[in-house]
Order: C-alpha cells, then sequence, then structure tokens
C-alpha cells in the first residue's frame, strides 16, 4: 500500500502539491482560531451549591439546610465525590462528577433536586454556582476613584455603579458566565425603628412589616374604551422615595393616623456584608470578578471583555476608573511567548544540524519543510478533537521525532542518486523521470523503516492517552499533540517528501567532498574502534550497562517528585487568617496596614489588591476574618531585593511576620484556585479527618499538625479553626413567654429584624 502511495504521490504532483497546500490553509485557520492558555484546565467536574442566610449561625446552617441538601443529592447518578461546607451566614455543598459528565445534565439533575429540599423561604434559597472553572476567572479590576474624587463617591456609589452600569454591560459579554460582585454597600432604603416610640403610640413590629408590604406595590387594571382609544389602567403604588416609606400609614388610633416617620427613622442603608475589597494601602474599593464559560475560547472571550471595558470605561461618571489587577492576558502571553521560543529554536537548531550532517543544502530545506507542516497539521488535529495550546501541549514537541522518517528517505535518495553517478560515470545528471524512479525506489525501500521508527514513538505515547482525572487533563494533551504531529509529518513522508524530492533535489550525480564528510570521517575513525573494543569485551559491557542502569534507578528514586508542574504565574497570591472571630472593619484595617508594609518592604510590588471575606456569589467562601492579598508583581528582570521565586517567597513571609496571629500561606493565584476547586483547600497537601464532635476534632487536627511539622519539607503546617468563635446565645425562658401571650416566632422575629434586617419589599 506504501508503495502505490508513494507511486501515486510521484507521479501526481499537482494533486500532492494542492493536498500540501490545504494543510497549510486548514492548519493556519486552526492555528489563528485555536484555544490558547498558559496551561491545560485541571478543574474536576464540579457544581457548587450555595445558600445565604445570614439569619442563622453555623450550627444551624449545617442542621437546617447543609444537611438537607446533602441528603437530597445523595442518589443523582455519577457524582465521584461530596464535601461541604457550614460557616455563620453561609452553607456550600460541592457535588463533583465523572469527567465525562455533560455539566448541563448535571445542573439539570441538582436543579431538580433542589425543587424538593424543604428548606424555609426565611433560611435562603439554594442557588448554583456559574458554569465556570479554575480558568475562569479570566479578568478581575477594581472600580475606584481618581486622585481628587475620594470624597465625591461613596462605597455604597461605587457599588451601585458596579451593579448597575459595569456589570449590566459586561453581562452580555459572549463566553461570560457571570460577573462577581465584591465589597462595597449595596444599597437599601432602611426603617431604624424606635423602640420608645413603638412602646409610646402602641404599634408592634409585626404592624410595621405589614403596613410597609400593603403599601407598596403596583398593578393594573386591564383597559377601558374611550371612543376609537383603549386606556390601560395602571395602578402606581410602589414607593419611589425616603418620604414615600415615611408616610405610610401603620394604623389609625382614635382618627389620627400613625405613620412611619412618627416610630422609626428612614434613611439609606445597606445590606449586611461579608466581605470587602482594599487597594493599594489606600482603604476600601469596589472589585469585579469576571468569570469564563467552561469550555469557552480565553482568547476570545479576553478580547471581548477588554473591548467592552474599554467602552464601559467612557460612560463611568467623571473621576471613577475601572483598572485590572488580574488579567490572564499577561500570564499567557509569557507562557506563549516562552513556547514560540523554544519552538523556533529547536526548530532551527535541527535545521542546522540536517544541512550540516547531511552535506546538502536542498536535503535539508527539504527535511526542515517537514517541521512547519508537520506542526500546522497538528493545528488543525488540535482544533478538531479541542486541545487548546499552552504550555504542555506545545512545549512537548520534538522536531527531532518529527522529521526522523523524512531524514531516512531523503538521505537515502542522495545515496542512491550518488551511487548512480559512481556506477555510470558517463551519467552526470539525471532527467525528471529517471529521478521520479530513483526516488520511488528509495522511498519504497526504506519506507518501511521509517513507518517502524515513527510507530515506536507512537506506541511510547500511549499510555499516556489513557490516563484519566487530573493526570489526564494535564498529561493527554501533550501525548495528543506530539501524535498529531508525528501522524502529520508520517503522511507528508509518504506523499509530500517523494514528491518534493524528486522536484527540489539536485539531478547532478556527481559528489564532491564536503565539510559533512569530513565530520563523519572523524566520527568513524572514533567510533570504530571503540565499537571493535566493546565487541571484544562483552561482557564487561553489558555489567557495565546494567551498574549504570542500576545507579540510575537509584538517583531516580532520590530524586523526589511532584504531581503537577507549577507554573511560574509571575504574580503571587498570600492567604491570610486574622485572629478567629475578627471582626470585617478590623480585617480590613488590617490588611491596609499589611498592604502599607508589603509596599514600603518589597518595591517589586507593582499593586496589591486584598479580597476579604466572600463575594457576592460565595465561590471562594472564606470567613470575615481571612483573605486574599493578590500582590501583582513587576517582571522579574527588574527585582532588586530577590533574585528568584522563594527568596521573594521569604522575603514576603519575613516582612509580614512583624503582624502578632497572622497566619499566612503564599502560593500563586491560578495554583490557589486549582488547589481550592480540586480539594477544597488553597493549599498543595490537606489532611481531612471525620467525625461528629468539633471539640475532638480540633484536638485531633493539632496532633496530627505536630507529627507532620517533623517532616522535612512541611514549613509551618495550618489548623483549620472549626471551633471557637465568639457568639451570643440568646435563650428563650418559655415561662415568660407564655405569660406574656408570645411565641417564640414573635421573639425570632424580634431578633432578626433588629440585627440582621427583614427584607419588606422592593423599591
Amino acid at each position: 500500500m506504501f508503495d502505490k502511495i508513494i507511486h501515486f504521490s510521484i507521479n501526481n504532483k499537482l494533486v500532492i502539491g494542492f493536498f500540501t497546500l490545504g494543510i497549510i490553509v486548514w492548519g493556519a485557520y486552526s492555528l489563528s482560531n485555536l484555544p490558547i492558555d498558559a496551561q491545560p484546565d485541571i478543574t474536576n467536574n464540579q457544581v457548587q451549591i450555595f445558600t445565604l442566610s445570614p439569619n442563622l449561625g453555623a450550627i444551624e446552617v449545617e442542621q437546617f439546610i447543609t444537611s438537607p441538601i446533602e441528603l437530597s443529592m445523595g442518589n443523582i447518578p455519577r457524582v465521584v465525590e461530596r464535601r461541604s461546607l457550614s460557616r455563620s451566614g453561609l452553607s456550600a455543598v460541592t457535588l463533583v462528577f465523572d469527567d465525562d459528565v455533560d455539566i448541563y445534565w448535571a445542573r439539570q439533575q441538582i436543579a431538580e433536586r433542589i425543587s424538593e429540599v424543604d428548606i424555609s423561604p426565611d433560611l435562603g434559597k439554594p442557588e448554583m454556582s456559574p458554569v465556570s472553572t479554575g480558568m475562569g476567572e479570566i479578568y478581575q479590576y477594581t472600580l475606584h476613584t481618581k486622585p481628587g474624587y475620594e470624597k465625591k463617591y461613596s462605597l455604597t456609589d461605587l457599588r451601585t455603579i458596579q451593579d448597575w452600569i459595569v456589570r449590566a454591560q459586561l453581562a452580555g459579554t459572549p463566553g461570560i458566565a457571570e460577573i462577581n460582585a465584591w465589597g462595597g454597600f449595596v444599597k437599601q432604603y432602611e426603617v431604624a425603628v424606635n423602640n420608645e416610640q413603638l412602646n409610646a403610640v402602641g404599634v408592634s413590629m409585626s404592624e410595621i412589616f405589614a403596613a410597609l408590604e400593603s403599601n407598596n406595590e403596583s398593578s393594573g387594571g386591564s383597559y377601558i374604551e374611550s371612543k376609537d382609544n383603549a386606556l390601560f389602567i395602571r395602578g402606581l403604588g410602589q414607593v419611589k422615595s425616603l418620604s414615600d416609606i415615611e408616610n405610610i400609614v401603620i394604623k389609625n388610633i382614635g382618627g389620627i393616623p400613625v405613620l412611619v416617620k412618627d416610630v422609626a427613622i428612614v434613611r439609606f442603608g445597606s445590606t449586611p456584608r461579608y466581605g470587602a475589597i482594599t487597594r493599594n494601602a489606600t482603604g476600601e474599593v469596589v472589585a469585579g470578578l469576571t468569570l469564563m464559560l467552561k469550555g469557552e475560547n480565553f482568547n476570545e472571550v479576553i478580547r471581548e471583555v477588554k473591548s467592552k471595558v474599554a467602552l464601559i470605561q467612557k460612560s463611568l461618571p467623571e473621576g471613577v476608573v475601572i483598572e485590572p489587577f488580574i488579567d490572564r492576558t499577561e500570564l499567557v502571553g509569557r507562557a506563549i511567548h516562552t513556547v514560540k521560543k523554544n519552538l523556533i529554536e529547536g526548530a532551527l537548531i535541527v535545521i542546522f544540524v540536517l544541512v550540516l550532517l547531511l552535506g546538502n543544502w536542498r536535503a535539508g530545506l527539504v527535511v526542515a519543510s517537514v517541521i512547519p507542516l508537520s506542526m500546522l497539521f497538528a493545528f488543525s488535529m488540535m482544533r478538531l478533537f479541542g486541545v487548546s495550546g499552552n504550555l504542555m501541549s506545545l512545549g512537548a514537541i520534538d522536531f527531532g521525532l518529527i522529521v526522523d522518517g523524512a531524514v531516512i528517505i531523503v538521505e537515502s535518495v542522495v545515496h542512491r542518486i550518488t551511487m548512480k553517478g559512481l556506477d555510470n560515470s558517463q551519467t552526470s545528471k539525471l532527467s525528471q523521470q529517471q529521478m521520479d524512479k530513483e526516488v520511488q525506489k528509495s522511498a519504497s525501500i526504506l519506507m518501511k523503516s521509517a513507518v517502524f521508527g515513527q510507530l515506536i514513538i507512537l506506541i511510547v505515547y500511549l499510555p499516556l492517552l489513557t490516563l484519566v482525572g487530573i493526570e489526564g487533563k494535564m498529561f493527554k494533551p501533550m501525548a495528543q499533540t506530539v501524535v498529531f504531529a508525528i501522524v502529520g509529518a508520517f503522511i507528508l513522508s509518504l506523499t509530500y517528501v517523494p514528491m518534493i524530492s524528486s522536484l527540489f533535489l539536485s539531478r547532478k550525480t556527481e559528489h564532491k567532498r564536503n565539510f559533512s564528510d569530513r565530520i563523519m570521517n572523524a566520527l568513524e575513525r572514533i567510533y570504530l574502534p571503540a565499537l571493535n573494543a566493546a565487541l571484544k569485551i562483552k561482557g564487561i559491557v553489558v555489567v557495565s550497562a546494567i551498574g549504570l542502569f542500576a545507579i540510575s534507578m537509584w538517583i531516580f528514586s532520590t530524586l523526589g517528585g511532584e504531581f503537577i508542574p507549577t507554573l511560574e504565574e509571575g504574580d503571587f497570591a498570600l492567604e491570610v487568617r486574622l485572629i478567629r472571630g475578627t471582626s470585617l472593619t478590623k480585617s480590613v484595617e488590617t490588611f491596609t496596614q499589611m498592604e502599607k508594609v508589603l509596599q514600603k518592604e518589597i518595591p517589586e510590588i507593582k499593586e496589591i489588591v486584598s479580597k476579604i471575606g466572600s463575594a457576592e456569589i460565595p465561590s471562594d467562601p472564606m470567613p470575615i476574618e481571612g483573605g486574599d492579598v493578590m500582590l501583582a508583581m513587576k517582571p522579574k528582570d527588574q527585582w532588586v531585593s530577590a533574585k528568584t521565586k522563594e527568596e521573594m517567597i521569604e522575603k514576603i513571609q519575613s516582612v509580614l511576620a512583624v503582624f502578632p496571629g497572622l497566619e499566612v500561606e503564599v502560593s500563586q493565584p491560578m495554583q490557589m484556585r486549582f488547589n481550592e476547586l480540586i480539594s477544597g483547600v488553597k493549599q498543595d497537601v490537606a489532611i481531612k479527618i471525620f467525625g461528629d464532635d468539633l471539640d475532638v476534632l480540633s484536638a485531633q487536627a493539632n496532633q496530627v499538625a505536630g507529627l507532620i511539622s517533623t517532616v522535612t519539607g512541611v514549613d509551618h503546617p495550618k489548623v483549620e479553626k472549626v471551633t471557637g468563635l465568639p457568639q451570643i446565645f440568646v435563650e428563650y425562658n418559655r415561662a415568660k413567654i407564655a405569660q406574656y401571650g408570645l411565641t417564640i416566632s414573635d421573639l425570632n422575629t424580634i431578633l432578626r429584624t433588629a440585627y440582621a434586617g427583614n427584607v419588606a419589599g422592593t423599591v
């Protein structure tokens, strides 16, 4: 079969020419539309369920929200892992599915079960996380004021701009799953009741609530016909201002109406918040996180996002700016630049060696031309099979493997033409017909050897194609790309190489001694005596080989290992925890002080943004005493206080050591997000202990931390706090409740309304 293909290729040069042109066009188009990223997305196939319940503590959240949700999700098929987090005001349940499960099918199954969960509407509404992954946070920005405008816009104003201008316009961007908001104050109308005035006029809290609910609605009254016109009737009863709320009648006592303003102060307030954003030691700002839809092309999405942001900036009020603090374009650009540099350098080295050792510049160029053609074929297959271009997939390509088959064929052709001249000195130049015949014979004779060599290489990569899970997502793209390139080179060796060899190689049979011949002769003078000597002492050679193999295996066993290679992202992310129970106000103050110290001591920092607590969509649920500090660094060639990443990490840790009670873990933004989504924790290694008694769990965790702290390579193990949160317990005296004719529900309503607030309607 191979002989027939070679024969067809040589005798139908125009057809093969168009075939090669097709590979070039298809490959160029695929390359321009190939999804590009820094590394493969190793996030597992998961769906998170969040429930916000400001009225409940951690134990109540676990009892009334988390447990019912987990029980209802128990019979969903193809779930490989379930984990949950219960915190005051927040429940987060994570379901991990098999990798081949369609994410929308999984979400449909969860949505059906959520509707069946018996959770009171007053406690919260379960919602699913956006359809995104660990690589989804492609663009994070802060919304802040220019110098001189600080007093003009409050945090409430900035949050309102974020929600109603920036978010509203970014939400329609193709490929974006969600725009998450963080920090600031969400504006609301607040009715602050005066208890003394309530008691004076005999009005209860429930009466105020009922009055607010029943005096804030609009309705329609169908339409009436007036002559030739239809007049549609609208009842406009929704409140529009503070004065409208103030003048709502609660009840009428002796013909005198009691208004809301008689017993309460109506003002603008904000919803309880569980997170904040600080920037560059200047205080609080508002942030937005754009989450890319799972499976989308990063290049296209980030281009659309940046285009939208530029347009949105023009529509913002004077003095307000959008400034990114995490833009994955820079990281991807650096990664692809590294790949491009390595590929170009590798190709040039291979071409140089080919021309040098083949001793024929035409033969060298023919073989070298297989490199870009094979790569274009690989790009086409990558786009066809959904493999993105990244450090793993493109960085693994070896041009020496690609040109292996072409070298064998072209060298055979050159050798055969030279031997033709030696056998028949009267033939100084072959005709085109003779050239075609010689190329066909040479290619046919050695094609089996070329195929065998390429087949061995393919077999080496086959085990990688069987990997599953995280390791499959990381290493399978590498194997796929190499296989695509080698298959492309094999096809070209059968078709393009014989055709172009018959056209481009010199038909002259005369061979002049050149530099390549002198190199090969010199190598032969060294190699032949060594080979003869080895053949005389076969036993010693075999024993030496076995000994070297044993030594290499011992060295390999002492090298240590790493499951996933760590990408040097260029920026740092610090996971910071303050003393348990620290208030949000104190957390903001402490993080601002940290930023000030870091900026002063580490000049390599370009920008600092601290994400404290949780965002509106708590995909990264942190307590209010914790946060992530993002350090945007200057290019590495501008570093002065440290030369390496490890030195910079030590410098950061030593700078922050002045803060008492501070727990700091230094990582990288994307690495931290991957760890959290895969295992539920942000560190590389985590030990989980399960049980019912929180005090026993805490004691066991501290014991484990003490044991592993002696292990080489372990640096300051951190124990997650599960107890010790300061709380105020309100215990009811049921006898007194019965005496006054009250109920537990009445008291809970008063307690909830007084501190957390109750929603009475929408303005």
